[in-house]
């Protein structure tokens, strides 16, 4: 009898790179010990870095069009790395395509659903927060005038630091497969993982972006953020 074939998934947002539960490491981990147990068969793994409020993820159609080809499950460490959002995993689960989530493997529908609904309400509560941190900055001013340069600089710069901090699993990850900066660059506008502005990668922008992270590596980079206006 064939082992059971899985494609992995694995997704972090840019907020969530730096929690532990969440991380990339953390969710391959976690893959590859429910791999190993159930001795089955890995056939693919796809990495995105994008939110989990996005519905049109390019890694994650690639990894259930390779579920297709292959009649493969999606694997994914948590339900909530699939998505934050009922409508969208009751879709997945009308489509036919198999998924499993390694934290609770043998969940029903109605459990799945429910699953969905607390990671749904979780995303909800996360942006109300949010949004009243955004209004509570902007009632206490950001100072312009002549020093609005310097600020803007200043948070530009810690912008750039967060984002390589971030981003450092996934440099980390290509780099070790041996791509060059024009082939990392490709992954990355691939994947649709958008640069500190927002913008797409170019060459110089991941030669930037490798520069800061060996900066991080040899030493601390700190900065204070209540100094640096929302």
């Amino acid at each position: 009898m064939s082992a059971t074939k899985y494609v992995s998934y694995i997704r972090v947002s840019t907020t969530e790179q730096g929690d532990s539960g969440l991380g990339l490491e953390a969710q391959r981990h976690a893959v590859s010990d429910y791999v190993a147990r159930e001795a089955c068969e890995l056939v693919g793994e796809f990495v995105e870095v994008e939110s989990g409020s996005r519905n049109n993820r390019a890694e994650l159609q690639c990894a259930i069009e390779l579920c297709k080809r292959n009649k493969a499950t999606l694997l994914i460490a948590k339900l909530d790395r699939l998505a934050r959002n009922v409508a969208f995993i009751s879709r997945l689960m009308e489509s036919g395509l198999e998924f499993v989530a390694v934290d609770n493997p043998h969940a029903n529908k109605l459990m799945i659903h429910m699953l969905a609904a607390f990671a749904e309400h979780e995303r909800d509560q996360i942006r109300a927060r949010t949004k009243a941190a955004l209004a509570a900055a902007k009632a206490r001013g950001v100072v312009l005038g002549r020093y609005g340069r310097e600020v803007l600089s200043k948070r530009n710069h810690a912008l750039a630091i967060e984002r390589a901090r971030e981003l450092r699993p996934v440099i980390s990850e290509l780099r070790g497969r041996g791509l060059t900066v024009k082939q990392i660059t490709e992954v990355m506008n691939r994947r649709s993982i958008p640069t500190a502005r927002g913008k797409r990668w170019h060459a110089a922008t991941v030669h930037n972006l490798i520069r800061q992270i060996r900066r991080i590596q040899a030493g601390p980079v700190s900065f204070d953020a209540s100094d640096v206006p929302i």
